[in-house]
């Protein structure tokens, strides 16, 4: 290959290329931001799919304006923008400047974090982010640590790895998983994984407040002993998806100390409470745990991916080591992070968290989820005074679970009802919402992360479902 056709490359003697080439893509995404009017366009996956399958890959079109144009017509002109007020349906959030600065670095320079010797300083910036996250949740200083994931899912299945290592040797078949009702299905997904078997975990009830139940908790753990099983672990949850739900810490924490149980905290979703000044109280037990998922790029604003699982123990990572000669051997002189870590090859997306607390500091990114936190609570006062929407519960964090329901509408119409609506709003563009099923029945969600978001916003989405339900009913009637 000759020099003149490596002008691609990252690379000194291209850096006026690259410099230009980056600026042309900044310039062409804030063309775009500008003209952007609301979450989606509603594309139907029809169409999205032969705009993309019509493209020739073997045919470069060897211009960068000319890819960022036709990358505008197959991904940007239909992208779902969840900076937009508009936006209330996922676990997904606006990003901050900050970690967009450092996804420049993390991508040019493309470190990887398994070892020493592929990333000398990104080692210590990540490694030190652990400490300051396991100081927020109150671990012992000494003991900590944990490493960066890609979400929330691989946080869960590796601190459930973990804790299947403690206990393996009484035999798979034996090890059972507690978990909310409400949890996520990351755990079920993870003893799979685990090779535990669908029947491993162990659903625990609710409370009226969508919070796992303490004492069906201890009934569930002595029946697994009574039937010769292993209370491997118990997962509670600190939000759940739907609800945002916080389940009673310290009393979970004792019941897993009094079983000698692994206790895990999955907080992907409300791990950003680490950094409110208002709210903290919340995780009160989170610091009894044995391991906790945070998600950064939920409720700390950041780009995915960013997640991380944090211990108490280090020893406890033991569990996850492989040494290989050729990468990471014993005796090595230099710490490597594949030491602790699920995957090889990964991205420094420390990085990003580093440069936003560098920048904006711990306490502003706290205040934006209180933000959204009291954004929910305001749009339920609301909207419990609208006599055709039903509410399932107050909200914890930032989500609300409701349905259109007008009085007297049969409940054989409603699932069917507020499952229309949802594609309604779609498909016209102007608001994305979420749905999902309470006690088999169909009801609608918001998630809300964005602090610009005002209450007139989310409420103008509650006036476009209402409108559209009495549509639909109009239309049905006909």
């Amino acid at each position: 290959m000759s020099h003149s056709s490596a002008h691609h490359l990252f690379h000194p003697s291209n850096t006026d290329a690259w410099a230009t080439s980056m600026l042309t893509g900044v310039a062409h995404l804030s063309r775009h931001l500008r003209k952007v009017e609301g979450p989606s366009n509603g594309t139907a996956p029809e169409l999205a799919a032969k705009l993309v399958a019509d493209v020739d890959l073997d045919r470069p079109l060897g211009e960068t304006g000319a890819a960022l144009e036709e990358m505008s017509r197959l991904y940007l002109d239909d992208a779902v923008w969840f900076h937009e007020p508009g936006y209330a349906a996922h676990l997904n959030c606006p990003v901050v400047i900050p970690a967009l600065i450092a996804e420049l670095f993390v991508s040019s320079v493309n470190s990887s974090l398994d070892t020493f010797d592929q990333s000398i300083g990104g080692t210590f910036i990540e490694r030190h982010l652990v400490d300051w996250t396991a100081g927020r949740i109150g671990f012992p200083e000494t003991t900590a640590d944990g490493i960066f994931t890609s979400g929330g899912t691989q946080s869960n299945l590796q601190a459930l790895h973990l804790a299947r290592g403690r206990v393996e040797r009484h035999g798979l078949g034996r090890l059972r998983i507690f978990a909310s009702a409400d949890g996520h299905f990351s755990v079920q997904k993870a003893a799979r994984l685990l090779g535990l078997g669908d029947d491993a975990v162990v659903c625990i009830p609710t409370d009226e407040r969508h919070r796992m139940r303490p004492d069906l908790l201890r009934v569930a753990m002595e029946a697994c002993l009574a039937q010769d099983g292993v209370p491997m672990a118990v997962v509670a949850t600190a939000g759940t998806t739907d609800f945002g739900s916080i389940d009673p810490l310290d009393e979970v924490a004792a019941l897993c100390h009094e079983h000698d149980t692994w206790f895990h905290v999955d907080a992907a979703y409300g791990g950003g409470l680490l950094a409110s000044t208002r709210r903290r109280h919340l995780l009160e037990g989170i610091e009894r745990a044995d391991s906790v998922t945070v998600d950064y790029h939920k409720t700390w604003f950041q780009p995915v991916s960013a997640s991380a699982v944090i211990v108490r123990d280090t020893a406890a990572l033991r569990h996850i080591t492989w040494h290989a000669d050729y990468l990471n051997p014993k005796d090595a002189a230099h710490p490597n992070q594949v030491d602790k870590s699920m995957q090889t090859t990964r991205r420094f997306d420390a990085l990003k968290l580093w440069m936003t607390l560098r920048i904006m500091g711990p306490d502003l990114i706290g205040d934006y989820f209180d933000t959204v936190i009291d954004l929910a609570a305001q749009v339920h006062d609301a909207m419990v005074r609208c006599a055709d929407i039903e509410l399932a519960a107050e909200p914890t964090l930032s989500t609300l679970v409701f349905r259109y329901r007008p009085l007297g509408l049969d409940q054989t119409l409603v699932d069917g009802l507020n499952t229309r609506i949802r594609a309604g709003l779609f498909d016209n563009g102007k608001s994305m919402i979420a749905s999902t099923k309470v006690g088999g029945e169909v009801w609608l969600k918001f998630t809300l992360l964005n602090p610009i978001a005002t209450a007139g916003d989310i409420l103008d989405i509650v006036d476009q479902i209402r409108c559209c339900g009495a549509e639909l009913l109009v239309g049905a009637a006909r």
